[in-house]
């Protein structure tokens, strides 16, 4: 058995030069945080720096189609990229001044996959950015398998309806993330 992948653990954006593409989590310590979103480089206006972010839907709308999008522009220090690293131990709950980090679970023990982001063990380490695009199943071959495709085809999907690549890939490779 694998011991699993390492857990998602937000950095404060002002520690890297450049974040466009990248997955982050916004938010107000104290209050909250919210994922699921992309960010693009930092600007400054006046004094201070902001982070232009987006939905991950508008951002691979962007991409794939080569258009502008609106960003909220969100102070850099309610700002955190999403880096794998860490200790794969779970730590005791803190208090809400920054995200904690993510820890992923076995995709085994998880019911309703469909969509959900999954990281896929490989045998030089891990992928990441994949989607569920079935639930469990049993395949042709008789193993029991998610079918999964990248992040970017699940959104392309969405926006012009172009059928996903998939992969059958065994359920016990498979974390939720």
């Amino acid at each position: 058995m694998i011991d699993g992948p390492p857990p998602i653990v937000p950095v404060p954006a002002a520690q890297y030069p450049q974040v466009r593409g990248r997955r982050v989590i916004v938010g107000v310590p104290g209050v909250g945080f919210r994922g699921d979103v992309r960010a693009d480089n930092a600007v400054v206006q006046g004094s201070r720096t902001f982070v232009p972010v987006l939905t991950e839907q508008e951002y691979y709308r962007a991409e794939l189609h080569r258009v502008e999008a609106f960003a909220v522009l969100v102070p850099i220090e309610r700002v955190w990229v999403e880096e794998p690293g860490g200790s794969p131990v779970d730590p005791p709950p803190q208090p809400l001044d920054r995200p904690l980090a993510r820890h992923p679970r076995p995709a085994i023990d998880g019911t309703s996959l469909l969509g959900r982001r999954l990281i896929q063990a490989v045998p030089d380490g891990y992928l990441r950015d994949l989607r569920a695009v079935s639930e469990v199943h049993v395949s042709h071959a008789g193993a029991t398998c998610v079918s999964v495709c990248a992040e970017s085809a699940w959104y392309a999907w969405a926006l012009d309806g172009s059928t996903p690549k998939s992969t059958e890939v065994p359920v016990t490779d498979l974390w939720i993330e």
